[in-house]
């Protein structure tokens, strides 16, 4: 085997991450055709890092729960389908009925994101129904805490205070398991989007259609129930939001750009919304020292909605976010060595190193990926890594993975090592061609080489 040494930890420099959040009530539609521009796919480089996307209203039938128990659901595979061709993965997803929360993140970050836990919080009848409520995925990126929120809360302009004693409710609700998790209020960054539900009080429809057509928005702000909450409530008032230069998101006859026009008539409302909070520092006093805090700050690049989109009775809304980070975490638990492979008749030699305080186990394995995958379970093949172990020494190990069954193909592909404690991949190798079926080559001096 080749030798190989571990990677020794280098000084980490900051890190820019470009996060794009895409909240949408989609009133139980089927995805269309074509979300390029709800996704910035046809910008020539929209540079993003990770994607966080978060559905409300999704189709919640019986034979409809039923069938993406079985299967992914119809809004997660067209995400998957068009992202990953340009390297996203799925990384973690969560669903309560009509809610969905997706994060998907570029290949080289996955090694740097540990989910730590993905959970829902109904409020819909009594906390037992969720038809209402939120749903979580916490995480570590880079080694900072990251809590994401997708929430639906109560309906109607009179309901106001109920939906502020759900928001309440979904925070309070967020308890982690195992000890070395903090409270959500300690985490680094709190990214909490949905259809929020919030009115425009006092004035009437005549009034609030005429300022929207005017786009004179500023008065409408002022009644907005939720910037009415925030100027009230001490723990909204540490989440913030962009400007809303956009027109409401709700409510819209189906089909058309046009206000509600049923016997209702509904007034225009900004009901679809994405805030923020960093953590706050801690206080100290003269006679404390100041200890230096991780370096951690977030910036709203854009925040608008986007009309071109009919199938609902609400406008999606989208935020990008730029992350400025000095990582915590900088080299990975597992260093994968595809440049160490050789290819056998029905087996391949992997190399790996592990961090000396990196926890294995057992149900740990390496999977073998084309470029392009959709998911961490959208392997070609997979191997437990005690199960085939050839050798170990001084944390560098040598397992063999079966590959007889890999058609030829001019595909690359990747490894990942998932931690089956940590419930995540920890390492991933950079894009190589493997040959199946090994082949001998005699050379000038009449020895057998073998070919790679």
């Amino acid at each position: 085997m080749e030798t190989v040494s571990p990677l020794k930890p280098a000084e980490p420099r900051d890190k820019k991450l470009s996060i794009y959040v895409v909240t949408w009530n989609v009133a139980s539609a089927a995805p269309p055709l074509d979300l390029d521009h709800l996704l910035q796919l046809d910008k020539q480089d929209p540079n993003l890092d990770m994607y966080v996307i978060g559905l409300q209203e999704m189709s919640c039938g019986i034979m409809s729960l039923l069938s993406d128990t079985a299967f992914e659901d119809p809004w997660s595979s067209f995400f998957m389908d068009v992202l990953s061709p340009l390297s996203f993965v799925k990384v973690s997803s969560v669903r309560m009925q009509g809610l969905l929360l997706l994060v998907f993140a570029k290949c080289q970050h996955l090694p740097f994101i540990q989910i730590l836990s993905a959970k829902s919080t109904p409020t819909g009848f009594f906390g037992y129904w969720g038809n209402k409520g939120g749903v979580n995925i916490c995480l570590k990126l880079y080694g900072y805490y990251v809590s994401i929120i997708n929430c639906h809360l109560p309906p109607h302009l009179a309901n106001n205070d109920q939906r502020l004693e759900h928001f309440d409710w979904i925070l309070e609700m967020q308890n982690f398991e195992g000890p070395d998790i903090p409270n959500i209020l300690d985490h680094d960054l709190i990214v909490w989007f949905g259809d929020m539900n919030f009115r425009i009080e006092d004035f009437g429809l005549h009034f609030v259609r005429e300022a929207v057509k005017s786009q004179c928005y500023s008065e409408l702000w002022e009644k907005d129930q939720l910037s009415i909450a925030k100027r009230c409530d001490t723990l909204l008032r540490e989440f913030q939001e962009g400007p809303l230069l956009f027109p409401p998101t709700y409510k819209f006859d189906k089909n058309s750009n046009n206000y509600d026009t049923s016997e209702k008539k509904r007034k225009p409302a900004w009901t679809d919304r994405i805030l923020w909070r960093l953590k706050r520092q801690p206080h100290t006093d003269s006679c404390t020292p100041r200890r230096p805090a991780p370096h951690l700050s977030l910036s709203l690049r854009s925040y608008t909605s986007h009309m071109m989109y009919t199938i609902s009775d609400h406008k999606p809304v989208t935020g990008t976010f730029d992350l400025e980070l000095k990582p915590l975490v900088s080299v990975p638990l597992i260093s994968l060595m595809p440049e160490g492979l050789w290819t056998m008749e029905n087996a391949m030699l992997i190399n790996y190193s592990l961090t000396p305080d990196f926890p294995s186990s057992p149900w740990d394995w390496i999977g073998l990926y084309k470029v392009g995958l959709r998911h961490i379970n959208d392997y070609v093949s997979y191997v437990w890594v005690r199960d085939n172990q050839v050798s170990f020494n001084d944390g560098l190990n040598q397992v063999y993975i079966n590959i007889s069954d890999i058609p030829e193909t001019e595909d690359q592909f990747l490894l990942c090592y998932y931690s089956n404690s940590l419930r995540s991949v920890v390492g991933i190798s950079n894009p190589f061609k493997i040959q199946p079926q090994a082949f001998l080559e005699e050379d000038p001096l009449g020895e057998v080489q073998p070919q790679i």
